[in-house]
């Protein structure tokens, strides 16, 4: 099996952070034009997945196309892709949230990301999947509390990490993440519940 893999260092070593040799079935690329190199691979694995990728990607179909979609679910994407939360910090671990709607992509994709020793955890096709929306609003409440003088940055991120176990306090995992896709997460949210307001500055 042949999978291409789109993606920065970053992603790439938290992608890789468990495994010691990486099967030689794996084609790492670092730009959407080398893609076309691989009209023949099993699967198309985009870690830098953004709207502008959406048309290169649909040329390559029926191979297994991968994304990383935190925001935009399926019916905003192609109804072929499956998707997966890739934001930094959550590909870290042992198990990865995924969703699609075809019953045929799951046992492929799983055999994907078995290469990286990765099980996917299938959940409904929403924005956000569970894990991102909950870490979004601690950081939103977080963001809430330090705008009412509650405590400092360094202060909060202290007690989240001590009192909860948490690997990153709100504020550094907002940065790792990008403070602008937790906001952007946030506000598309609250177009359909008000309790997702933002309060997250960019």
């Amino acid at each position: 099996m042949q999978v291409v893999v789109f993606t920065d260092e970053s992603l790439k070593a938290e992608l890789l952070n468990s495994i010691e040799t990486v099967d030689e079935g794996i084609v790492w690329v670092e730009n959407l034009s080398q893609l076309e190199q691989y009209k023949n691979a099993d699967a198309i694995v985009d870690l830098l997945y953004n709207e502008s990728h959406r048309l290169q990607l649909e040329s390559l179909l029926p191979a297994l196309i991968v994304i990383n979609s935190v925001e935009q679910n399926l019916q905003e994407t192609n109804l072929s892709f499956v998707r997966i939360n890739g934001w930094k910090t959550f590909l870290q671990p042992s198990i990865t949230e995924a969703s699609t709607i075809k019953e045929e992509n799951k046992t492929k994709a799983q055999e994907v990301f078995s290469f990286f020793q990765k099980k996917l955890e299938w959940v409904p096709d929403e924005i956000g999947f569970i894990t991102p929306r909950v870490v979004s609003m601690i950081i939103n409440e977080a963001f809430i509390a330090l705008k009412e003088g509650v405590s400092t940055k360094g202060e909060i991120d202290t007690a989240m990490k001590l009192g909860t176990n948490y690997p990153y306090g709100p504020f550094e995992w907002a940065e790792k993440i990008g403070v602008e896709k937790i906001k952007s997460l946030l506000d598309k949210l609250s177009m359909q519940e008000k309790r997702y307001a933002s309060f997250v500055s960019v």
